[in-house]
């Protein structure tokens, strides 16, 4: 397959994780999405496309490690010991994770495509791919290489303010040009979850994310407040101590409510 056409007919569902803008905890729900559907015994890849930030090798604790050839095309990185957790990241072929990449569309686009065909993924159940803020060059490359395998949609991450919910309305909008289904909104960064007491304080303001899904008569996926013990997990070393530990963190029932929604639009075809 290395070097040929695009070949994802071993991949059963295929979901872009979109924003409006940077900041908004995109790769954090990335990777939270895939813990939540490896939980339920499905397999899972991610693909992240964002070329100029890749943060999900960080995100699983896979930083520094690296990808293999094999005869197949390229190996990607597992996270768990059970291999249900794959990724492909730029971040991997980088030879230093600070070095910047200063690429025209073209190039990103080309990378883009390298990725999509000469990634071996073996069978999966969910490949997420986790795309760049914005509606770029990278966006319309991967939405036209994917359109022969008919992607399932987009999960679009906003934070309550009213700037973050301003530009998820243009997400939508080229998701509407590009005929991609949006399968649901998420409201990350809902709120403020105290470490002592457990209490939750809107410091971002809370409900746009509904109640422009209600709007746009888009599924509501839920809120998903800050909490301090996440950062905390994915800081430790980088040595996938999150990965371990998801089922036991506060955000995990949240998820798994949040990723059954996804499956079941998914096997809906909505």
């Amino acid at each position: 397959m290395a070097g040929g056409e695009i070949d994802l007919s071993n991949v059963k569902h295929i979901v872009l994780v979109l924003s409006g803008k940077g900041g908004v905890g995109k790769s954090s729900v990335t990777t939270q999405l895939a813990l939540s559907l490896v939980d339920k015994g499905n397999r899972v890849g991610i693909l992240d496309i964002d070329l100029t930030g890749p943060s999900i090798p960080r995100m699983l604790g896979l930083d520094g490690k690296q990808i293999h050839q094999a005869s197949q095309g390229w190996v990607p990185v597992y996270a768990d010991e059970k291999k249900q957790l794959s990724c492909m990241s730029i971040g991997f072929l980088l030879t230093n994770k600070n070095d910047s990449v200063v690429w025209r569309g073209p190039k990103k686009n080309a990378m883009i495509k390298q990725f999509l065909q000469d990634v071996y993924w073996g069978d999966l159940d969910y490949l997420l791919i986790d795309t760049p803020p914005g509606t770029s060059d990278e966006h319309i490359g991967v939405v036209e290489y994917l359109r022969e395998f008919n992607p399932d949609g987009a999960v679009i991450v906003t934070t309550p303010q009213g700037v973050a919910i301003a530009d998820v309305r243009k997400e939508i909008s080229f998701c509407k040009k590009v005929g991609l289904p949006v399968l649901g909104v998420l409201e990350n960064m809902s709120g403020f979850v105290c470490p002592h007491c457990t209490e939750c304080t809107n410091i971002f303001s809370s409900g746009g994310g509904e109640s422009m899904a209600t709007e746009y008569g888009i599924d509501f996926f839920g809120r998903v407040p800050i909490d301090p013990a996440f950062t905390s997990m994915v800081e430790t070393d980088g040595d996938g101590s999150y990965v371990k530990s998801f089922k036991n963190s506060n955000l995990f029932p949240l998820f798994k409510e949040i990723s059954q929604k996804v499956v079941e639009k998914c096997t809906a075809g909505i």
